[in-house]
């Protein structure tokens, strides 16, 4: 991740590719006929007015005037707060999928224009590839990347994204121009790292520790603002050897690349 300047109402531009990777929560929805909105389950460590899911499905209700509502429930497996998108990515789906049971018939920029408001990685799950982004990460082109085998690595912790891109530490990267210039480099560094590691050192134990697994592809990477760390790999069988060589005190999966997402499935 690129960060190219700071904005004056306060966000990043910023220069990325967005991977899409076959590893999601799952979500469930029950349409109401009273308009109330409630999570019926999951994602208990969030209180329920501050989840993207609530509040995308409130969104959603209020700009089209919906009457209907719906209970919600999630389970859980994308760690929270690891720079993933798993908020983000809930939030899509929630607007998708209510888009359709409300009867709402929103467009795809409809929907992203309400997502933006929620987060700026919304937009890159309701469009649902895998993409070069720009702006805040709403400007998105589509791109096909390779088809490899993704390590990720959790240390368990939790960064805010306010935090990283308040700190002293933050670098920033001129403007490349053109996605080319920015995927032949062999290994894009990420601004947010060295951020990151001032605020939890573990994410630079995690790096090396990755940098001891055998046939990975490039320099392992930390996720957007962290604290996952992630290795890339052409085989899954090697990125399922150095899975299970993960230490007992962090946690971790490995998924297959996505060129698309199954939400677009119809």
């Amino acid at each position: 991740m690129h960060i190219n300047c700071k904005r004056k109402d306060g966000y990043h531009n910023l220069q990325t590719i967005f991977q899409l990777l076959d590893y999601c929560d799952e979500l469930n929805f029950s349409v109401r006929d009273d308009g109330v909105i409630n999570r019926s389950g999951g994602n208990e460590a969030v209180p329920e007015a501050d989840d993207l899911i609530i509040k995308a499905a409130k969104a959603l209700q209020k700009s089209a005037g919906v009457n209907l509502g719906a209970d919600i429930s999630v389970h859980k497996k994308i760690p929270a707060g690891g720079g993933l998108g798993g908020g983000s990515s809930n939030a899509a789906t929630t607007l998708k999928a209510l888009n359709q049971l409300w009867g709402v018939q929103y467009s795809t920029q409809q929907l992203s224009a309400i997502g933006l408001k929620l987060g700026a990685d919304v937009p890159i799950f309701i469009a649902g590839q895998s993409a070069w982004a720009e702006g805040v990460g709403e400007i998105l082109t589509p791109i096909s990347l390779p088809k490899r085998y993704f390590l990720v690595v959790c240390i368990n912790k939790s960064i805010s994204t306010k935090e990283i891109f308040l700190h002293k530490a933050l670098t920033t990267t001129p403007i490349l121009g053109k996605i080319h210039a920015f995927s032949e480099l062999a290994n894009p560094h990420n601004d947010c790292l060295e951020a990151a590691i001032e605020l939890e050192g573990e994410i630079l134990a995690a790096l090396t520790h990755l940098k001891s697994a055998k046939n990975y592809l490039y320099e392992p990477r930390m996720t957007g603002t962290g604290c996952c760390v992630f290795a890339e790999f052409e085989a899954e069988k090697d990125a399922l050897i150095a899975l299970n060589n993960v230490p007992k005190q962090w946690s971790g999966f490995v998924a297959p690349a996505l060129d698309s997402s199954p939400i677009l499935t119809p």
